[in-house]
C-alpha cells in the first residue's frame, strides 16, 4: 500500500512539473551580429585616365571682304590623366549626394580649317591651324543611388573651364605657312554632364574603382587673326568647342561617418513577433 502511495505522489509531482514548465516564458532565440556595412559618407582623392575627343564648329567673317564661310566641323582625339577631391554624403541606406573638384592634363591634339577660303593678301586660300587642348577643370555635384552596398551609380554635372593653343595657320594647297594667325592660347568656359559607377574593391575598405562619361559644352567665341605683329587682318573667326571624355580612377576614400550596421534578421523577427524593438 506503501509503494502505491509513493509512486501515485511521483506521478503526480513529475505532471505537476511539466505544467508548470510550459507556463514559463520561452527563451528568446539568439542575437546574431550582422556584419557592419560601410559607410559611402567622407571625403576622397582620385586619380586615374582616360581619353577624349574636342569638336569645334567655326565660322569666319571677313568685313573688309564681306565674306562668310559656311560653319564646319573639325576635333582632336588624344589621352588624359585626371585627379580630383570629393566629398559625399549618404543621405538615406541606398542615396547619397556629394561635391567635387577636378583637373584634368590633356594632349587631345587635332586641326581647325577656318573655312573652306580665307583672305591671304590679295588672294583667298585654303588655310589650317593645328590645335591641341591642354587642360581643363571642373567643379560639380552628384547625385548617387547604390543598387548594392558596394556599388554605387551616380550622375554628375557642374561648370567647366578648358584652355587651348593654336598654331600659326599654314595653306593646305602648298603647305607653306603664312604671316597669319588667330590667337595662340585661349580659354572657354561652358557646362558638363555625366555618369558613371564606382565599385568598392573587397581587397580594401577604403578604395573603390570609379569609371565616369562626360560631355563638356563650352561658351562661343569670337578669335581675331592677326599678323605677326598683331595687326588684325579683318578675319575673325567664331568657334564652339564640345568635348566628351571617358576616364578610370582609383580612389581613396577618408571615411568619417563610420560604418552603417545593419539590423540582424533575428532583430527584425522579434520586433514583429513580440512588439519590442531590439538595437
Amino acid at each position: 500500500m506503501n509503494k502505491l502511495l509513493m509512486a501515485t505522489a511521483a506521478v503526480a509531482f513529475a505532471t505537476a512539473g511539466t505544467a508548470g514548465a510550459a507556463d514559463l516564458p520561452t527563451k528568446a532565440p539568439p542575437m546574431v551580429a550582422a556584419a557592419p556595412i560601410a559607410s559611402w559618407t567622407g571625403c576622397y582623392v582620385d586619380g586615374g585616365i582616360g581619353y577624349g575627343m574636342w569638336n569645334q564648329d567655326h565660322s569666319v567673317n571677313n568685313a573688309g571682304l564681306a565674306v562668310n564661310s559656311v560653319t564646319t566641323t573639325d576635333g582632336g582625339r588624344g589621352w588624359l590623366g585626371r585627379i580630383g577631391v570629393g566629398c559625399d554624403y549618404q543621405v538615406a541606406p541606398q542615396f547619397l549626394i556629394g561635391a567635387f573638384g577636378d583637373w584634368d592634363w590633356m594632349n587631345l591634339k587635332g586641326s581647325q580649317s577656318p573655312s573652306e577660303l580665307i583672305a591671304v593678301g590679295n588672294i583667298t586660300a585654303p588655310v589650317t591651324a593645328n590645335i591641341k587642348e591642354t587642360n581643363a577643370g571642373y567643379a560639380g555635384v552628384r547625385v548617387g543611388y547604390l543598387p548594392y552596398p558596394n556599388l554605387l551609380t551616380f550622375i554628375s554635372g557642374g561648370w567647366t573651364r578648358a584652355h587651348f593653343t593654336e598654331s600659326q595657320e599654314f595653306r593646305t594647297d602648298t603647305g607653306g605657312a603664312i604671316a597669319f594667325g588667330f590667337p595662340g592660347s585661349y580659354n572657354v568656359n561652358g557646362w558638363f554632364i555625366g555618369g558613371g559607377t564606382e565599385y568598392r574593391v573587397p581587397w580594401a575598405q577604403n578604395l573603390t574603382w570609379k569609371t565616369e562619361y562626360r560631355f563638356a559644352q563650352y561658351q562661343s567665341i569670337n578669335l581675331v587673326e592677326t599678323n605677326l605683329v598683331g595687326t588684325p587682318t579683318g578675319n575673325i573667326l567664331n568657334s564652339q568647342s564640345f568635348v566628351p571624355t571617358v576616364t578610370t580612377s582609383l580612389v581613396w576614400r577618408f571615411n568619417f561617418g563610420g560604418p552603417v550596421v545593419a539590423r540582424s534578421q533575428t532583430a527584425q523577427k522579434l520586433d514583429g513577433d513580440y512588439g519590442v524593438t531590439l538595437n
